[in-house]
């Protein structure tokens, strides 16, 4: 898996994964367009479309109506270091579901890959480089 991250400008910028591109930025009141995600928004977005992928997929296999299945994502910012903690996962099932179905969907979700990836914090390595630019003529 691999992103690309351009500086557009101000506090913008384009990610990029294989055919698809996304603005990045911040809102008006932090020196930004407010024309797209900011990066804790774009977390949540992860998160969320990843529970809604394992929540409609487990549906779909049982044979349950998946269409409208709608999750809601919200996190707080905390300090000490500053990030984003208490995740909170709302999903809301198109239909009234089972005691069975309730807890195979939840068990699914949980399987979630963003979902597992935050339970289990990853190793990050980072890597400095610098460009020399090209004299002017």
């Amino acid at each position: 898996m691999e992103v690309n991250v351009e500086h557009l400008g101000e506090v913008q910028f384009e990610v990029k994964s294989r055919k698809h591109t996304i603005v990045c930025d911040q809102p008006e009141e932090l020196g930004g367009y407010d024309e797209g995600m900011t990066p804790p928004e774009l977390l949540l977005a992860s998160l969320g479309s990843c529970a809604a992928y394992y929540a409609v997929a487990y549906l779909k296999k049982k044979g349950i109506a998946s269409t409208g299945t709608h999750v809601r994502v919200t996190a707080d910012k905390v300090p000490n270091p500053m990030r984003v903690d208490n995740f909170r996962i709302d999903v809301t099932a198109p239909i009234s579901l089972t005691d069975e179905h309730r807890a195979g969907l939840e068990q699914a979700i949980h399987r979630c890959l963003i979902h597992n990836t935050l339970q289990h914090p990853p190793s990050i390595h980072l890597t400095l480089r610098e460009e020399e630019l090209a004299a002017a003529a």
